[in-house]
């Protein structure tokens, strides 16, 4: 037989100061209880629990105490909870005063260094205040390191939280297989809606990117946005009149690494440096005159010619930097477009959508920007960027969206790596402009955005 009762002690972990009441009947012949007893060397509350009789114990009442230790226990909890709200209160208290507390210690260092430029009686009465506030620091630390130990009790009731989370996770796993499929649906959609992202409105351009160095300060290069797949021929054409001949390198790499081209004469010299290659064929002003002439290299004869309805030309209207770039010829994803000029329009830009069959004129839009003004000028998505130099600092900083004849004042900086930017024209193909700055051909890729609306997901 056992002794008429047993201690058993019980270790709480509980905060420095906090004390345990009798929770149980005061009889230890009819049930349990327990008692507060001492700290350990460690901070812990070390509790006794003392047993009733085996004679008075029944399977009923053990349950029925255990019940009410563990509300007890729950209610320690809440107690615990209430004390870690106001032990962050007292932090927060703390921490201001701490802040106030180094700020008036720094003052003290300041007036204590400079003393001789401050009144002796402000000297002593910042001296006294700091005194009566120097037996507040150890105060300060002790709260500190009882909000330290409430921290670590709630990461270990967080720690505890998430393992109960993936236990209930493993319950009640997902089906693989449909997961595979939502996975799967999603992106064919995301694919999709990549498709959607050809257009968008310009949002940055990159640095410059140099690919060679060649030429003279002024011309143009370029490739054939509708070349078929594998044909990454570049065309290049040096200075801006009094020239007929371009040349032909059969790749990229070529006309970056070495001198090896083709040259095509033309039957007429060329005006500025707004040319643009599309479709195999080269469009072009002809020089001192508003005519457009399309040159197919194929066959090595004009195809199409046709005039340009009271387009300034002979360096009337051309951009800041002169160089009879009256007419700027250019390509983006909607087709082929003229940048020009008229008196009718008081030499502000006029923008033209051209048939590339024809050379006829499909609709023109009027702006209210001086042409000469304009430093160069590129379109994408049916929108023309106008840029406000050549020299120096340069950035895009006009936009006229034809879809809507409306035009708005943007800034998007653009590296004029070489200080003379005589030639900028936007590949859709490439997403990418192409310009002629000083001598060296560059390119700079472009970020385009677009909103896509709900009914094309």
């Amino acid at each position: 037989m056992q002794p008429a009762s047993k201690l058993l002690s019980l270790t709480l972990l509980v905060l420095m100061g906090t004390e345990l009441t009798q929770v149980l009947p005061a009889n230890p012949e009819e049930s349990w209880q327990v008692y507060s007893s001492a700290q350990d060397s460690e901070g812990r509350c070390v509790c006794t629990v003392v047993a009733p009789q085996q004679t008075m114990c029944s399977r009923d009442a053990r349950t029925k105490q255990l019940r009410q230790l563990l509300e007890k226990v729950q209610n320690m909890t809440q107690s615990i909870q209430n004390l870690d709200q106001r032990t962050q209160k007292d932090l927060q208290y703390v921490q201001r005063m701490e802040v106030q507390l180094r700020g008036l210690e720094s003052k003290f260092k300041q007036v204590e260094e400079s003393h001789k430029q401050n009144i002796a009686k402000q000297y002593k009465a910042i001296k006294a205040k700091m005194e009566e506030l120097r037996p507040m620091i150890p105060v300060l630390e002790e709260y500190k390191a009882d909000a330290k130990l409430v921290m670590q009790f709630k990461e270990e009731v967080k720690n505890l939280t998430s393992v109960l989370s993936e236990l209930q996770e493993e319950i009640g796993a997902f089906d693989y297989e449909e997961l595979h499929n939502r996975v799967s649906n999603l992106e064919e959609r995301l694919r999709a809606c990549m498709q959607k992202l050809a257009c968008g409105k310009l949002t940055g351009i990159s640095d410059a990117i140099t690919i060679k160095t060649s030429g003279s300060r002024y011309g143009s290069w370029m490739t054939d946005p509708l070349a078929p797949d594998g044909d990454t021929r570049v065309w290049y054409m040096d200075g801006y009149h009094n020239n007929r001949f371009v040349r032909e390198y059969k790749s990229m790499a070529d006309f970056m690494y070495s001198d090896n081209f083709t040259s095509h004469r033309l039957p007429h010299p060329w005006s500025g440096t707004g040319q643009v290659v599309y479709n195999g064929s080269i469009y072009f002003n002809k020089f001192q005159s508003n005519t457009i002439i399309k040159f197919d290299f194929k066959t090595a004869t004009i195809s199409k010619s046709g005039q340009l309805d009271y387009a300034g030309y002979n360096n009337r209207y051309h951009y800041s930097w002169g160089g009879h770039s009256d007419i700027d010829l250019m390509v983006d994803e909607g087709g082929l477009w003229a940048i020009y000029a008229t008196n009718q329009n008081a030499g502000n830009i006029v923008i033209s959508k051209i048939n590339p069959l024809t050379l006829q004129v499909i609709k023109s839009y009027t702006t209210n920007h001086p042409k000469r003004s304009a430093g160069e000028a590129f379109m994408i998505c049916g929108t023309l960027y106008v840029t406000n130099g050549y020299s120096g600092g340069t950035k895009v900083y006009y936009a006229f969206h034809t879809n809507s004849s409306t035009y708005e004042y943007i800034d998007i900086p653009l590296q004029n790596k070489y200080s003379h930017i005589s030639m900028l024209d936007y590949n859709p193909r490439d997403r990418a402009l192409y310009a002629w700055n000083n001598g060296h051909q560059v390119l700079y890729n472009v970020t385009l955005f677009h909103v896509i609306r709900s009914e094309e997901l």
